[in-house]
């Protein structure tokens, strides 16, 4: 791990003092390195994807939603589903010594495959599990393998080898087991148990299918088979957000690899991942990101220099 926060502070540009962000990008998942360099309290962050968040440094008391605070230290890691609000307190950090910890967002297609191909060989088990079914985030403290497979993660990312994306994807899948393996299996599989059988599935798929066409939700009940309200309030109870914020999550996924793979022009970006107007893409990717589409490529870029 020390080698890993080496080669991390050779390539830190500080931007702020608090929950500096560094970004490292591959196909399947991304790597937000944050740093804090002063005390703070109540830091509000919140991620569109599931992750799970590990101290490299320092200290943290997370507070979140469902669960009693916690101090949060190097070695420890933290599963989050999609969206979950952290508020976040620093009470050690400072120039010297830093806060550090890194948050791995990893794509739920690739979840949902290495699960289905773990269930194949290896039938998930709930019969015997003694974890709380009700957990909305869970706090792994001693799980060496899991950091283990993290610590390898992040030294890869770090990275500029051909094979680099290869690899990455094979760790992933292995951090994935191993989690299916802790009591956090349960969040990985939510997603799972609510679309077996479901109709919005097949919604979901079509939406991701046709991100860049004119998308009305009238459109998706008739495909649904629903009336526009009852669809509506099906999917918002399914996914926990409306069509629409679904629908722009997505493009917002897409047009964050467009930014990484090309040069294009921001207004190119926006249609092509499915929006007509540059303003609204611009308000929904800060939104989604809490940066702008400019400071995003500005962060891509730094961590290839």
């Amino acid at each position: 791990m020390n080698t890993n926060i080496s080669n991390y502070n050779r390539n830190l540009k500080l931007n702020t003092s608090i929950e500096n962000r560094t970004i490292y990008s591959a196909d399947y998942a991304e790597l937000n390195v944050f740093e804090t360099r002063q005390v703070a309290e109540s830091v509000n962050l919140q991620f569109g994807f599931p992750i799970i968040a590990s101290m490299l440094t320092g200290k943290k008391i997370m507070h979140l939603e469902g669960m009693k605070s916690f101090d949060f230290f190097p070695g420890e890691s933290v599963v989050l589903p999609s969206d979950k609000k952290m508020l976040i307190d620093f009470p050690l950090a400072n120039s010297k010594n830093p806060t550090r910890c890194l948050a791995l967002g990893i794509d739920p297609d690739k979840i949902k495959e290495t699960v289905e191909i773990f269930n194949e060989n290896t039938r998930i088990d709930f019969e015997n599990d003694h974890h709380s079914f009700d957990a909305s985030a869970v706090h792994l403290a001693n799980n060496h393998q899991v950091q283990f497979v993290l610590d390898r993660i992040f030294s890869t990312f770090l990275e500029d080898g051909k094979a680099k994306d290869a690899l990455l994807d094979l760790m992933v899948k292995e951090l994935i087991i191993r989690l299916l393996q802790t009591k956090a299996k349960v969040m990985l599989l939510d997603n799972e148990t609510l679309f077996d059988n479901n109709r919005m599935a097949f919604i979901v798929k079509y939406m991701r299918e046709h991100l860049t066409e004119n998308i009305q939700v009238d459109k998706l009940a008739d495909k649904a088979c629903m009336s526009t309200s009852n669809f509506y309030r099906s999917f918002k109870n399914t996914l926990g957000e409306s069509p629409i914020d679904y629908l722009n999550g997505e493009r917002i996924k897409f047009a964050k690899k467009l930014i990484q793979r090309t040069n294009s022009k921001f207004a190119d970006i926006a249609y092509k991942s499915g929006f007509n107007n540059t303003s609204y893409f611009n308000r929904q990717f800060k939104r989604f990101e809490k940066i702008t589409p400019n400071q995003y490529r500005k962060l891509v870029k730094d961590n290839l220099t």
